[in-house]
């Protein structure tokens, strides 16, 4: 990352001078040094432990000059036949491919590009983006990419939109942010990507559009909100976040920041709703370290703790836990290493070298010496976890008296998953825990109570409840008019859905093309959702083949009729496809005797005829597949 290192020596702390690979990316003040709050993830436990809070950073005294200025943050001057456009692509329907377009003149950003998994609807698919068609045709309005947090929801898409940008866009995002990025561009063979680091406090301009980034706490270090501002209207992202005042890394979410954007004006908030319909306030990331050092300070064989990749501040928990104890920490499961190593690098992750060992390298070292690290919260199938439950995993195996923690809450559709992957382990005689037993796991994100403060707090003029599944933003809004924000002024919509803001105005715009896209194995786009049904019909149902000859001239049928059958029946079909094979033969001459010579009323006289029989016959509707030849 060229453009992200850092300045060596105050002598580099100069105002940033404007890129010149890409004409419309321009930091507006120098690049700060590192905080004291960042630098603090590289810090003792001792500080950690003690949850000191810090002040996040804050916008730098004097970094910028004007009389619209408020508490710091520039107003830029209204235009009143100005338009700023809001367009949501993904993050509306869902938890999941988050990303929303803000387009302004000839000028457009985008805020975050992620991905969703797929559940049981899916069949075969490996990942789902948004449709970002409408950001390809616009790609010569694109100043910059803003990323909130490394969160594969806001970050996934970005390597496949970066294939398909036929131009070079500039990423703005935080430095953990930008290592897990990086990480994911150099899986995709992607080189030479245009990354600058941003910190919090920073602002940057991109055309018509100003954007001042401030810390919010998240379960991953380096989340920020956006603050937008533009000729025609300002919009506050806060990106995911919740109020806790006890975080593991000492960074709180940016109250000052809040209060002076609303100070100077939010025409619109977007805020996350994931948590809109949960009451009260969500605990402290702080809770779950005290529980995960109690199950492994009383544990008596080996601990297995599974929890999310990108989880960094629980990582740090799992190991400060397992070093407390006398453990040593086993990682494993790719994405579990990778987010290891480069949260490590970047310091982010505070475990010396002497603490961690290899997967390889645990024959010989005691069980109870030993806290496992892994993927597979969801019940994945080729997760670490799920592959130690089945006793399949290469170095770690699972013994009665071991303790498994599965430190997260199962995304909806997954819960299935997770039961099998419990139920592998029990029966091996393991000690599970969930967060239904004991708190192994707190959201990442803000409560009801939380969201009203922050509601409170930036008081918008108008409001867009975000990221979230359909009851969440509906509970969201309710939130919104439970603290005095007009009902009219409050906008629940849909992915591909608009809002434009002029002259102190909010309405509904036109919509754009939007959906999801499937990303099966190397095909991204080419899989339907026609496929996924035929697919699910395939797993339901089974399927039925008929293959027969016709002979051209004569019309008639030649040889006998085959039908085999796969996913049906679970014993000998034997005797069923010979019974198929006479009822569907017998349609078929009936077609012939009635004069027809299509080919296609044979093939429909075929299906129609097997499928009924197979339903009077077992109660199935298989999918049928005829292979006519014609002779």
């Amino acid at each position: 990352m060229s453009n992200n290192q850092e300045s060596k020596s105050t002598t580099d702390s100069k105002r940033r001078a404007p890129s010149q690979s890409y004409k419309h990316a321009h930091i507006e003040h120098e690049r700060p040094k590192l905080t004291q709050a960042e630098d603090s993830v590289k810090g003792s436990a001792k500080r950690r432990s003690s949850h000191r809070r810090q002040s996040s950073p804050s916008i730098r005294e004097g970094a910028f000059s004007s009389r619209n200025e408020v508490s710091g943050i520039l107003s830029p001057k209204k235009d009143p036949k100005a338009q700023l456009k809001v367009i949501p692509l993904g993050g509306l329907d869902a938890i999941g491919k988050n990303m929303t377009v803000f387009e302004c003149g000839n000028d457009m950003i985008l805020d975050d590009a992620g991905i969703m998994f797929p559940d049981d609807d899916h069949p075969g698919i490996d990942l789902i983006l948004p449709d970002y068609t409408y950001v390809l045709e616009n790609a010569d309005k694109l100043r910059g990419i803003v990323i909130t947090h490394g969160h594969e929801d806001h970050t996934g898409s970005l390597p496949y939109l970066m294939k398909d940008l036929d131009c070079e866009v500039p990423i703005y995002a935080t430095k953990l942010t930008l290592g897990l990025i990086e990480g994911k561009f150099a899986e995709h063979k992607i080189k030479n990507a245009k990354l600058i680091e941003i910190k919090p406090g920073q602002r940057i301009k991109l055309g018509f559009f100003t954007c001042d980034f401030f810390s919010v706490n998240h379960s991953i270090p380096g989340a920020v909100g956006i603050f937008f501002q533009t000729p025609a209207a300002n919009v506050l992202h806060t990106g995911d976040f919740k109020l806790d005042q006890t975080p593991i890394d000492g960074i709180t979410t940016d109250f000052g920041a809040l209060s002076r954007a609303s100070e100077v004006g939010v025409d619109l908030m977007m805020s996350d709703s994931t948590n809109a319909n949960v009451p009260a306030f969500t605990p402290s990331e702080a809770e779950v370290g005290k529980v995960l050092r109690d199950i492994i300070r009383h544990a008596k064989g080996r601990v297995i703790i599974a929890s999310f990749a990108s989880h960094i501040h629980r990582m740090q928990q799992i190991c400060d836990a397992a070093v407390e104890a006398g453990r040593k920490v086993v990682v494993t499961g790719r994405s579990m290493v990778q987010n290891t190593d480069i949260a490590r690098r970047l310091g982010y992750l505070d475990v010396r070298d002497s603490d961690i060992i290899d997967a390889y390298d645990l024959k010989g070292i005691p069980p109870e010496k030993v806290v496992v690290m892994c993927t597979g919260s969801q019940g994945e199938p080729l997760s670490a976890l799920a592959r130690i439950a089945a006793g399949e995993h290469k170095t770690i195996s699972i013994e009665a008296g071991d303790t498994v923690i599965i430190s997260a809450t199962p995304v909806p559709g997954n819960e299935k998953a997770v039961t099998r992957v419990v139920n592998l382990l029990a029966k091996v005689g393991a000690d599970v825990y969930d967060k239904n037993r004991a708190r192994v796991h707190v959201s990442g994100h803000a409560g009801a109570e939380e969201l009203k403060i922050m509601l409170s707090i930036v008081k918008p003029r108008a409001f867009m409840p975000v990221h979230g599944e359909a009851a969440h933003l509906r509970a969201h809004a309710q939130l919104g008019r439970a603290v005095g924000i007009d009902p009219d002024k409050i906008f629940i919509l849909e992915n591909g859905e608009s809002l434009v803001l002029s002259g102190g105005n909010v309405r509904e715009g036109d919509p754009v093309q939007s959906g999801i896209v499937f990303v099966d194995g190397l095909s991204v786009g080419d899989t339907s959702q026609d496929v996924l049904d035929e697919r699910s019909a395939l797993v339901e149902q089974g399927i039925a083949t008929i293959a027969c000859a016709i002979d051209r001239s004569s019309g008639s049928v030649r040889g006998s009729v085959q039908v085999q059958m796969r996913g049906i029946t679970g014993g000998d079909d034997a005797y069923l496809a010979e019974d198929a094979a006479t009822t569907v033969k017998r349609a078929l001459e009936k077609v012939i005797t009635d004069g027809s010579r299509k080919r296609r009323d044979y093939e429909k006289a075929c299906r129609q005829a097997l499928q009924s029989f197979m339903w009077e016959s077992i109660k199935q509707r298989p999918m049928v597949i005829v292979n006519l030849i014609e002779l």
